[in-house]
C-alpha cells in the first residue's frame, strides 16, 4: 500500500490487485528499485522512522527486524 503521509491519501487494499510486499530489514534506509530491469522504477532511498516505511512508486513495504536499526537512527 501506498504511504499516506507521502502521497497524501489513503488508499483501500482491493484483494489480489493491491500489493502486499513485505521486506524485512537490518538498517533504517534501505533502496528500493521496484526489481530493477524492465518492471522496476528509478532507485530511491528511504529512510524508516518508526517500524516500516512503503515506497511510493511501487508499494513495496520495508519493515525493520525487532531489535534492528538503533545504531543508525539520528
Amino acid at each position: 500500500m501506498r504511504d499516506p503521509q507521502i502521497t497524501g491519501y489513503t488508499p483501500k487494499a482491493t484483494e489480489g490487485v493491491t500489493p502486499d510486499d513485505r521486506i524485512t530489514v537490518e538498517s533504517r534506509v534501505v533502496a528500493c528499485d521496484g526489481g530493477g530491469g524492465t518492471l522496476g522504477h528509478p532507485t530511491v532511498y528511504l529512510r524508516i522512522e518508526q517500524q516500516q516505511v512503503t515506497c511510493p512508486y511501487c508499494s513495496r513495504s520495508y519493515v525493520l527486524r525487532e531489535g534492528a536499526g538503533g545504531h543508525d537512527h539520528h
